[in-house]
């Protein structure tokens, strides 16, 4: 029956949890709109998203295909109809519409590339059609500085052009050229890298190779099979040393370098070097800059051992640490004064040991300050240098 109490009880109790449904909802969204902050502090966040993933597409520098990714990005952040970035030969991207101004974008923004100056333009200058641009009867182009450069610039489009957008285009522009000037570093370091990679080849190449040879033409009458043995490890040590692809390596690969290159010495000083080898399997696979331990063993033989009187040691280890592999190479030969080498880590001054600031140079540039060699001597109380590098590194391919 309509008019029953229990009819009207069941309605009450409907209704009321509709009200409850309501307002639990109402209470959280009120609750999430909220946890988002002021208007203000949304309107941070949502540039500083912008940016951040406008960023990442640009690290490599100015390029179309970055620059495409990068400008939905830049034209949101901008709030303007269309964006395009170009570099000093042409048009890299473009969003939005007036496309039809593609092609004579190079030629507005000639004063600007050659400037380095913001300028505006108004309809008059941008020729557009209605049905094809829109709302856009205006333009700002800023150029993107590299240094003392212009590498680029930054035009936006909108139905007019007030100070708010010009300024905030010129903003843009500086950004952009603050992720170009990042990328241009990280090329550099590269370059770096490569450079000091030559600077070792070019240090082993005179010493250890006329060395080598010799011992080698020491064996040829005396022991024929041995002179052969050793020109083979010869040739695959210069092969490796000499490479001419990748900065990176694996430890098991350099640590065959260094047999090669023990077997090579030990042809020469015999007895007098002795080697031992602590390595856990479980490390092996681990990258690590090319040529960055045999130097150091190197320095152990030529500084450590070679100036001591009767045998030396030398013990290479390489132990899990974690997230880290941590290698070792300790000699008991006649040390080195620690303030000297610190000096010479640091640029400071010249010495022999130029093949261990190399290296903690290019571990420093890689893996950060806090991964440079860490060296303990003392005159006459031999050499213990150590170095740790993650175990898992993405970027970086053998």
């Amino acid at each position: 029956m309509p008019d029953s109490p229990l009819y009207a009880v069941a309605a009450v109790a409907v209704i009321a949890l509709a009200i409850a449904v309501v307002v639990g909802v109402g209470l959280k969204v009120l609750r999430s709109f909220r946890e988002l902050g002021t208007d203000a502090e949304r309107a941070t966040y949502n540039t500083l998203h912008a940016a951040s993933k406008a960023g990442r597409h640009l690290r490599t520098g100015l390029n179309p295909a970055g620059a495409a990714k990068a400008s939905r990005q830049l034209r949101a952040l901008l709030g303007c109809d269309a964006l395009a970035i170009t570099d000093v030969s042409g048009v890299l991207a473009w969003d939005g519409p007036g496309e039809e101004l593609r092609p004579r974008l190079m030629e507005l923004a000639a004063d600007v590339l050659s400037g380095g100056r913001t300028q505006v333009f108004n309809a008059a200058d941008l020729q557009l059609s209605a049905r094809k641009s829109g709302s856009i009867a205006s333009a700002v182009i800023a150029p993107i500085r590299a240094g003392s450069r212009v590498v680029g610039v930054v035009a936006a489009f909108a139905p007019s052009a007030g100070a708010g957008l010009v300024r905030a285009t010129t903003e843009v522009a500086d950004w952009v050229a603050a992720q170009v000037e990042l990328a241009e570093l990280d090329a550099s370091r590269t370059l770096l890298m490569e450079a000091e990679v030559r600077a070792l080849r070019a240090q082993i190449s005179p010493h250890f190779i006329y060395n080598s040879l010799n011992a080698i033409a020491s064996f040829i009458n005396t022991d024929p099979a041995r002179a052969r043995e050793l020109v083979v490890e010869f040739a695959d040590f210069t092969r490796y040393s000499f490479r001419r692809h990748g900065d990176f390596t694996t430890l098991a690969e350099e640590l065959r370098c260094i047999d090669r290159y023990l077997l090579l010495e030990r042809a020469r000083f015999g007895e007098r070097v002795q080697v031992s080898l602590r390595i856990a399997p479980e490390v092996l696979s681990t990258v690590i800059p090319f040529l960055s331990l045999q130097p150091l063993v190197e320095n152990a033989v030529r500084h450590g051992l070679e100036a001591k009187e009767g045998p030396g040691h030398i013990t290479i280890s390489a132990n899990d640490s974690g997230a880290f592999a941590e290698v070792t190479i300790e000699d008991d030969g006649v040390g080195m004064d620690p303030v000297q080498l610190q000096s010479m880590l640091a640029g400071h001054t010249d010495g022999e040991h130029v093949g261990l600031r190399n290296v903690d140079a290019r571990l420093r540039q890689v893996y950060g300050d806090d991964h440079g060699l860490v060296i303990e001597t003392a005159p006459g109380e031999g050499t213990l240098i150590t170095m740790r590098v993650p175990k898992s590194q993405p970027g970086h391919n053998a």
